[in-house]
């Protein structure tokens, strides 16, 4: 099956800054992919070059097969939900809903109905009279009642209590186990979201580090802590991305698998190892000090 987006060489640049680097990845349909990475890292740019809202310095992007841009019939299987979306001052929150129902071919009204519910938003309130929160809610609904065979939501739950954003989740894995398409979530709720994704891109720098599924990335990586010297002895050799000291202490962050012999040197070391979190990897590979960290072990 060929990929709904293929992204070969792109890159973006803004006079001497290049947002976006030679990245290169494709999207299977039908799967939860996580963009993850820290602000800046690009990947805001990336799903606006994909959705043809910027024009890439070079590189090649197809989406369904097709060149995105001035394309209506690709840009219309296409759901961008953005952070920072902005409506016109007279709309309210059932003009925007009415709007999304004439673009998108997929648009499920009784869907959208149950979630203005589920997150109690007043339909006729102007959306510039909206909290940050609400205005979180509408973009969410517009996201999953438009049912779009690529539907992209970039940080979509800032300013949703905790009660919010498990109704999204809880809603976004309900309607697609239902209604199968591709979707992207790019987020710094990372663990939040950990057991939802299914294939996982960290994009730092403007470049891709790591493009797996989440499924070989969990229990990649492990912490041993211990006396300095007995840890630095454990982890030689080994692809060390961190380490803290405090005191006789270390704690130092291993990407890799364990072994049954690495785990019995621990034991013998009195040594502690731990599975290292999703959110906690992407924080180590994006660290701009870690060379720095790495060069002193």
């Amino acid at each position: 099956m060929n990929p709904i987006v293929k992204v070969e060489r792109l890159t973006k640049s803004y006079g001497n800054f290049t947002a976006v680097n030679q990245v290169s990845f494709e999207l299977e349909a039908n799967k939860i992919y996580g963009f993850l990475g820290r602000n800046g890292a690009g990947k805001t740019t990336i799903m606006q070059l994909i959705t043809a809202q910027l024009f890439a310095t070079s590189g090649e992007i197809r989406v369904f097969d097709e060149h995105p841009c001035e394309n209506a019939k690709i840009l219309n299987q296409i759901c961008f939900i953005k952070e920072s979306q902005r409506y016109p001052d007279a709309f309210r929150v059932m003009d925007v809903l009415n709007v999304a129902e004439s673009f998108f071919p997929n648009w499920d009204a009784a869907f959208a109905s149950d979630l203005v519910e589920d997150f109690r938003l007043p339909l006729k309130r102007r959306m510039k009279k909206l909290s940050r929160g609400m205005l979180s809610s509408v973009g969410i609904i517009v996201g999953l009642a438009s049912r779009a065979p690529l539907t992209m939501f970039d940080e979509p739950y800032l300013g949703l209590d905790a009660v919010a954003r498990t109704i999204f989740y809880d809603r976004l894995i309900e309607d697609y186990t239902e209604h199968p398409r591709t979707i992207i979530l790019s987020t710094h709720l990372i663990d939040e979201v950990s057991k939802i994704l299914e294939h996982i891109i960290v994009i730092d720098k403007g470049q891709v580090m790591m493009n797996q599924d989440a499924d070989a990335i969990r229990g990649r990586a492990f912490t041993v802590v211990g006396s300095t010297v007995n840890v630095q002895s454990f982890v030689k050799g080994m692809n060390v991305i961190n380490k803290e000291s405090l005191g006789g202490l270390m704690t130092a962050t291993v990407m890799g698998g364990l072994q049954g012999v690495d785990r019995k040197q621990a034991e013998a070391l009195g040594l502690e190892l731990a599975p290292v979190s999703l959110q906690q990897l992407v924080v180590h590979l994006t660290d701009r000090q870690r060379d720095h960290k790495e060069a002193a072990i």
